[in-house]
Order: C-alpha cells, then sequence, then structure tokens
C-alpha cells in the first residue's frame, strides 16, 4: 500500500514576519512508492473575518455588506505540473513576497468577533477516482517595532472610592455602599503588547471586609461602518490582585502578562475596530462590587511601553 504524506515547512522558525518580507519555505513529501499527481498548488492568504453577534441580526443591508471578509493577502504559486513523486522524499521550495495591494497587513489577531488570519495551503490534485489531498501552515504577521515615546513612561494615578462613584449609583445604591478609599496607579501611560502591565493599589481604609480585588482585560470589538456596526466587549483574561481581607496601607503589587494572540496594538479601521479596557474590580464581603474602567491603547515597541490610558467610572 503506498503510503503518502506532505507538510509546509517554514524556514523561520518562529513563523513570525513583517509586512514586506519575504516568506521562505519548502513543500517536503514522502512517499512509498512513485505517486502520480495533476499538479501541486501553494495558495498564500490574510484575511480578516468579521462575525456579527446574534443581537446585531436583523439590521439593514448597508451593515452586512461593511462586515463581509476582507482580503489582505492573495497569491498562488504552481509548485509542480502534472507529473510523478518520486518513492522517497521529496521538496518544493518557495518565495512569496507579503506585500498588500490595498489594506496594510494588520497583526495576527484571535479574537471573538473579529480574526486576522494568514496561511499557507497546499493542494496535491489528484486524478478523478483520488481525492485532492490538502495541508495548511498558519503564521504570525506583526508590526514593526516603533521607538518609544517621551510620554511613554508617565504613570497612571487612579482612586476609587464612594464619591467617585456616587455618578453612576442608584438612590437604593448610594444608601447601601461602604465607606472605602482604594488608590493606586498603572506604571505606564502606553502599553507595549510584549510587556506586562504593572502597577500597583492600597486600601487606605474601608468600613466594610474586602472579599476579593480582581484586575480584567477585556476586548472591545466593533464591525461595521457608520450606517451600522455591532460593539462587542468580551473578556480576555482575570488576574486576582487580593483574595480576603486586605490590611490598611498595604501597597498590592499590579503585574498582568497580556496573552500573545488573543491582544494586538490597538487597531481602528473604516470597516472594524479592536480595543482595548482594563476593568478594576472589589467585591466587599456582602458581595457588593464596586469597578473602575480605564481605556488602554496597547502598541508593539523596541522597549518596555505599556499604553495611553483614561480612567472614567463605569
Amino acid at each position: 500500500m503506498n503510503t503518502f504524506n506532505f507538510e509546509i515547512k517554514l524556514k523561520r522558525e518562529n513563523k513570525v514576519y513583517y509586512e514586506n518580507d519575504m516568506l521562505l519555505g519548502c513543500v517536503q513529501f514522502q512517499c512509498s512508492a512513485e505517486t502520480k499527481h495533476e499538479g501541486i498548488q501553494l495558495y498564500l492568504e490574510g484575511i480578516v473575518n468579521l462575525q456579527l453577534s446574534s443581537k446585531t441580526v436583523g439590521l439593514f443591508d448597508a451593515f452586512y455588506n461593511s462586515v463581509k471578509p476582507i482580503n489582505l493577502l492573495q497569491n498562488n504559486l504552481e509548485l509542480s505540473a502534472p507529473g510523478k513523486l518520486s518513492a522517497g522524499r521529496s521538496e518544493f521550495h518557495f518565495e512569496l513576497p507579503l506585500v498588500s495591494r490595498k489594506e496594510p497587513l494588520y497583526e495576527t489577531y484571535h479574537g471573538v468577533f473579529i480574526n486576522v488570519n494568514y496561511q499557507l495551503q497546499c493542494t496535491v490534485k489528484r486524478n478523478f477516482l483520488g481525492k485532492s489531498m490538502t495541508k495548511i501552515q498558519q503564521f504570525c504577521v506583526q508590526y514593526k517595532p516603533t521607538g518609544l515615546g517621551e510620554d511613554s513612561l508617565r504613570s497612571v494615578p487612579f482612586s476609587l472610592s464612594p464619591d467617585s462613584l456616587q455618578k453612576n449609583a442608584t438612590a437604593k445604591e448610594r444608601l447601601s455602599m461602604p465607606r472605602f478609599l482604594i488608590t493606586g496607579r498603572l506604571d505606564r501611560s502606553e502599553s507595549c503588547v510584549t510587556m506586562p502591565i504593572t502597577g500597583s493599589i492600597v486600601v487606605q481604609h474601608t468600613e466594610a471586609a474586602i472579599k476579593s480585588i480582581d484586575m480584567q482585560l477585556v476586548r472591545v470589538e466593533t464591525c461595521g461602518c457608520d450606517e451600522g456596526h455591532s460593539k462587542d466587549a468580551t473578556e480576555i483574561q482575570t488576574i486576582q490582585i487580593a483574595d480576603g481581607n486586605v490590611l490598611p496601607k498595604l501597597e498590592l503589587p499590579i503585574y498582568m502578562v497580556l496573552p500573545r494572540l488573543f491582544t494586538c496594538p490597538t487597531l481602528l479601521t473604516k470597516n472594524f475596530k479592536i480595543e482595548f479596557e482594563l476593568n478594576l474590580v472589589v467585591v466587599f464581603k456582602e458581595d457588593y462590587t464596586v469597578s473602575e474602567n480605564f481605556k488602554i491603547v496597547f502598541k508593539r515597541s523596541a522597549g518596555p511601553m505599556p499604553s495611553k490610558m483614561t480612567t472614567a467610572g463605569r
């Protein structure tokens, strides 16, 4: 019985590329016997897939048109005309430029409603009795790191108290809200996707015992255009800063490592947006919860650099 296997191998082991790079590699075949084929094709594709959340179903046609898949890269290469693969190992080398004709090459990103994917697909065509065989190799595209801005090391102080939350609280909540003051800072005003988010938090005083303090990273994905859009916020990850009651005046560190494929530099385009936020959540023993929201801009920099943040009570 003839066994026939093949795989796509990229020359760059980490599979990370920049726009205008040359994609080098080979398709390696292993056949136990001579194998006939009807041609070998290699396809290069970069695409943005946009998906509407269920709450937006039923909006008008202009909206649906705005969330069609966006092609960033499209190229194909014939590795071999119809013929035969010899027994043993065979290799077909390729070079493909990562050059976009219209849209820039956005960074690889795996979200809930937005996905930016890049891949190579190799198809071996067989005769009408044999099923064509396909293998896929994904790779990552990143922006080239940029220099640091002068404001990148500016810390962002914050304060959480009943007074800062009163404007968003109901009358009932104002009466039941315990008295407390929580202060802290985020170490940098800009955030690099390869560096952790750091800072500190201090419980200055509180009438009610604290159950936990958490920091939540949220993606905010917007699909659509000016005529209509779908905007959804979903959790990426949550870290626990404190478990149980916290001693007053004790400085607690904030240290959050960003997941590689689920974050990317903040991206704003005419058809979609990828933005990020931080939520500081404090839960008291009576299960009363308060939170503070930080809008955060991620970048890709050559050095330690988190992102421009603004605070707003939620």
